[in-house]
């Protein structure tokens, strides 16, 4: 059996919130590049070794800031995924949430390369609750493409 697939005319609000979400990537890109140049690590580098980032402040403020842009990529393509899928059936509150989850992450970003850990607690927060809301939501709109007997 083959499926016609229509998207919802509420659509473009999710494919409006997964054109942003890449932008957080650029931001990542100038937090990271930033706290590179100014802790004088050249490429290709990946992190700063413990004992250097312990005692050289520049050192692990890269640290974060790369941390923070790999852990957006690793989320990136399930967040991407989930909000796709869960628009089929939920457009509106797919993209209020996919919608969170970008102020989240951009929080997330912001906080953990300008205050190390710590500093990435309230975007994660709101950017995990979002994330979750997705993928229930996707999960749903999947089973309901079941074909029916």
């Amino acid at each position: 059996m083959s499926y016609a697939l229509q998207v919802p005319s509420e659509y473009g609000y999710v494919l409006t919130v997964a054109a942003s979400s890449i932008f957080i990537n650029t931001l990542h890109v100038v937090l990271t590049v930033k706290a590179r140049k100014a802790s004088g690590l050249t490429y290709p580098t990946p992190y700063a070794s413990k004992e250097l980032a312990d005692k050289d402040p520049k050192a692990y403020a890269f640290n974060c800031a790369q941390r923070a842009h790999a852990n957006y990529t690793e989320n990136l393509t399930p967040f991407l995924g989930a909000l796709l899928i869960s628009g089929l059936y939920y457009p509106t509150a797919a993209g209020a949430a996919g919608a969170a989850w970008v102020v989240g992450r951009f929080w997330y970003a912001i906080g953990y390369a300008s205050n190390g850990p710590q500093g990435r607690t309230k975007g994660f927060a709101l950017s995990s609750i979002s994330d979750l809301a997705l993928k229930v939501m996707a999960v749903i709109a999947s089973v309901k493409l079941f074909p029916t007997a």
